[in-house]
């Protein structure tokens, strides 16, 4: 039994082991100021046993950011030479900044058997399905999920609230959104965003329904 298909049993009381489930690679996507940071972080919080998988930037750090721990921070030059060596699940320039998520952070991680948190735009998450169909071990873990505002006025409210962008890049933003938001039909779930706690909620049943998947989950013998 590979490292991909099990985790190691966890003992419910001695002599009654839980069924094997296969760890997921939850794959999030939503538009610049749609909610997905946020969250991530509360799901990460209420799943502790759930790791992020840390993307590369060329874009500087914001303030308070760690390298490693928010993202591996790149210069222009390293990340070509990553691309060029194939080091990259996904990549892709937004806003005049690289990013890319590596092959080796994702299946390091899957290998073993921790549920993994990624976030990528809509670009990074097409190229991530083209990969799944090719690759049985990712297929077999990956679950995608569109997160979107309810609606483009909500959407401005909060990329005007989070005081970061000017107006024109703003508006250049919510383009890309409406662009972003039209391939939802590629998604596994669509998530229209409301409170913080309501998105959580709803992000839980869908990680703890899809861990109940028969692909996923040996059942116990009996």
């Amino acid at each position: 039994m590979t490292n991909i298909e099990t985790q190691q049993f966890k003992m419910e009381s001695p002599g009654k082991p839980l069924p094997i489930v296969s760890p997921l690679l939850v794959l999030i996507s939503a538009p610049s100021g749609g909610g997905k940071t946020t969250l991530c972080h509360q799901l990460l919080a209420a799943r502790p046993q759930m790791a992020r998988a840390v993307t590369c930037t060329t874009r500087p750090p914001r303030k308070g950011e760690q390298d490693g721990v928010d993202y591996f921070f790149l210069d222009a030059d390293s990340f070509l030479k990553r691309v060029q060596a194939g080091n990259f699940l996904e990549h892709a320039t937004v806003y005049g900044n690289s990013y890319g998520t590596l092959k080796g952070e994702v299946l390091g991680k899957l290998r073993q058997g921790k549920d993994v948190l990624l976030t990528v735009d809509v670009q990074g998450a097409a190229t991530i399905r083209e990969w799944a169909e090719e690759d049985p071990e990712l297929k077999r873990a990956l679950v995608s999920v569109f997160l979107t505002p309810p609606s483009q006025a909500v959407l401005e409210d909060r990329l005007r609230k989070r005081g970061t962008d000017s107006r024109a890049v703003i508006q250049k933003r919510l383009g890309v959104a409406r662009q972003e938001v039209a391939q939802w039909k590629n998604f596994d779930y669509l998530l229209i965003s409301m409170t913080i706690a309501e998105d959580l909620n709803r992000m839980l049943a869908i990680v703890e329904a899809e861990k109940m998947r028969p692909s996923r989950v040996r059942p116990p013998e009996f």
